[in-house]
């Protein structure tokens, strides 16, 4: 990797914090930026928070900074190093606290970084999004009590990711009850193990104006009532990406079905959906939308990118819709895991895909049923999808030698790079059962699975396709905000589990 000599005097620089100090004074402005990424990849914190301390600039924007440059054409973005962010986030605090009037700084911009399974930078420890919102939170509620911290606030970008273990210090840090040093504008906002009263406070203060990017997830609890309320009275007009959790287009639970069939809540909730004139992905999966797709998407004003509809018990009419509608021509990544595709909408599947062909760069289809007898359906229907990069058919009861004749037809895709297969039928017991709970799946002959998948890569090989990546993650993709805040979900499963027994145990004393 080509470096300029500009960058080669970053680094010696650096890597020398005391000399670095010393010499900050006369270095040019337009030299700060180069010195910031040189910092970061030697990982020397002390000079990224002196840094950041003296920024002489207007703005700092951290994924930009990270990115390849014609100095430094290496991409550190993936970086999501403690020491070098906490250092960040200190340094800026100190710019408020220290800067006087020498503080030029408007914008600190603190989203870009990618979350990745294995850290590239020398320590390998990693602060997440939960701790990077944590982090800020904390500066922040620090900031608001320190009467040295300047007037006018530094306005900071930063993806959010809150849950029951950090709610009550973002709340303090997004809605302070003074003057505020730091003003938090949030992009991204993810939320997990809240309750929904929680979730609507939090994203009242968050600026639902300015937001791009919304999860809801896991254990948020939420039914068509809530998401009506969240869309209606918080309001995200310039909301590019929307996920909400299962069942959450169930119904009220002291709601009555209406008479002539009708679902006002549904119809409100498309309405709403229908105003977020930039909103191009929506995950929606695990919510049972039999028969409501096109009440659903029909209203929408502009074509959807992105698509979960993950075991959401689609029928007939919602698959004959989502074949013909405005959104397939658009689809970039589609996800209809956990319906039988291929046995009971041959003719939509077919369309649906052929529709997507010129568009579509990631398929799943996880646990529909796709078995030996549907490959060569399958490999007609895939035939169009030039530009697939990458497609997904975990849990399928596929047997080695459909495999094989299906990773022949892959070959011929120009843009696949990346394959995620089931474990083959023929390395389970005979008769085994699908789909196939977690215990089930994981029984299986690990030395006929080995074998399998090596004739499977030596197929690509001799096609010259070994630059496709294949592989079996038996239980999902690695999830960098799930790992991070394993523990404090598993608390809560722990209480939830006690608290239904409970509940049962007060039943049966009931009926004592």
């Amino acid at each position: 990797m080509m470096q300029s000599l500009r960058f080669i005097s970053a680094e010696a620089l650096a890597s020398h914090p005391q000399v670095a100090r010393q010499s900050l004074g006369g270095v040019a402005h337009n030299l700060y930026p180069l010195l910031f990424k040189a910092s970061y990849l030697l990982e020397q914190a002390e000079v990224i928070r002196v840094l950041l301390e003296h920024w002489p600039l207007e703005e700092f924007r951290l994924g930009a900074l990270l990115g390849p440059s014609a100095d430094h054409p290496g991409d550190l973005r993936d970086r999501a190093c403690r020491a070098c962010l906490e250092a960040c986030v200190r340094g800026l605090a100190d710019h408020t606290l220290w800067g006087g009037g020498r503080r030029r700084l408007q914008v600190a911009d603190l989203t870009g970084i990618r979350d990745v399974q294995v850290q590239g930078c020398p320590c390998g420890r990693a602060l997440g999004r939960w701790g990077r919102t944590k982090l800020l939170a904390r500066t922040c509620c620090e900031l608001q009590a320190e009467p040295r911290a300047a007037r006018r606030p530094v306005e900071v970008l930063a993806d959010i990711f809150v849950t029951g273990g950090n709610f009550d210090l973002v709340v303090r840090a997004l809605g302070p009850e003074g003057p505020a040093p730091l003003r938090v504008r949030c992009l991204s906002f993810r939320a997990d193990s809240l309750g929904p009263g929680q979730l609507l406070h939090v994203l009242r203060l968050a600026g639902p104006g300015e937001l791009r990017r919304l999860e809801v997830v896991h254990n948020v609890r939420l039914h068509a009532g809530h998401v009506q309320q969240l869309l209606a009275q918080v309001g995200f007009p310039r909301l590019v990406s929307l996920t909400l959790p299962a069942k959450a287009f169930d119904p009220p639970p002291t709601s009555t079905p209406a008479p002539d069939g009708e679902d006002p809540l549904l119809t409100s909730i498309a309405r709403e959906l229908s105003r977020m004139t930039h909103l191009t992905e929506l995950s929606v999966a695990f919510s049972t939308l039999t028969g409501k797709l096109q009440k659903l998407l029909g209203p929408l004003r502009t074509p959807l990118k992105v698509l979960d509809l993950g075991n959401c018990d689609l029928n007939h009419a919602d698959m004959a819709f989502l074949a013909n509608c405005t959104h397939a021509a658009h689809l970039e990544v589609l996800d209809l895991s956990g319906h039988c595709l291929v046995d009971l909408f041959p003719s939509t599947f077919f369309r649906l895909l052929g529709q997507a062909a010129p568009t579509l760069r990631a398929l799943t289809l996880e646990e529909c049923g796709l078995a030996d007898r549907h490959v060569g359906a399958l490999i007609l229907a895939l035939g169009p999808c030039r530009r697939l990069r990458e497609l997904r058919f975990l849990g399928n009861p596929m047997s080695a030698r459909a495999l094989r004749r299906l990773f022949v037809a892959l070959c011929e895709l120009p843009r696949l790079q990346s394959v995620e297969f089931p474990v083959p039928r023929d390395c389970y017991p005979e008769g085994s059962a699908y789909p196939q709970d977690e215990l089930a799946m994981s029984k299986f002959d690990q030395q006929k699975y080995s074998a399998i998948a090596e004739d499977l890569r030596a197929v690509l090989l001799r096609a010259g396709r070994d630059d496709i990546r294949v592989s079996t993650p038996l239980f999902g993709s690695f999830d960098p905000d799930i790992e991070e805040t394993s523990n404090e979900l598993g608390k809560l499963l722990l209480q939830a589990f006690k608290t239904a027994l409970e509940n049962f145990s007060r039943a049966l004393k009931q009926m004592e």
